[in-house]
């Protein structure tokens, strides 16, 4: 019996249909993580462990250093579905995730709607919203100019 054969068993019905596969622990406890991704990629499911690593220390520093003419607005609009939240950090649960945030005004979130990239970009005098589909097809920004 080879290594692999030793911690990866395929198993079958009495037709010799494949049912599933036996992983031994060792294995399990070496690569469950990454399987356990591989599998939610498979299913076209965002893995946990992306959700909840926002990078929150560069939102808050955007915060800290606002300096726009209009007053700072944490909503979030998705042009691709229509999700909207008033304030992001707060919705339980979570209509959008962070996945980018810079000092240049460029805001990226994550819908759990529908799965598009939203991208809210802050300008000296507006406020662009723009969002692409897992597709790869954009929407038609739109562009709020705040008084």
């Amino acid at each position: 019996m080879s290594e692999y054969e030793t911690h990866v068993k395929p198993l079958y019905d009495r037709d010799g249909n494949l049912h599933g596969v036996l992983l031994s622990p060792e294995i399990w406890e070496k690569a469950g993580k990454k399987i356990s991704e591989i599998l939610d990629q498979a299913q076209d499911k965002q893995p946990t462990s992306e959700i909840h690593q926002e990078p929150i220390e560069d939102w808050e520093t955007f915060k800290d250093y606002w300096d726009f003419k209009y007053p700072f607005n944490p909503g979030v609009t998705c042009n691709a579905c229509g999700a909207k939240s008033e304030n992001w950090e707060e919705d339980t649960p979570r209509v959008f995730h962070l996945k980018n945030a810079s000092l240049s005004g460029l805001l990226v979130f994550h819908c759990e709607k529908c799965g598009s990239t939203v991208r809210k970009k802050h300008f000296k005098d507006h406020v662009c919203l723009e969002a692409t589909k897992p597709s790869g097809e954009s929407c038609e920004p739109e562009c709020i100019y705040p008084e």
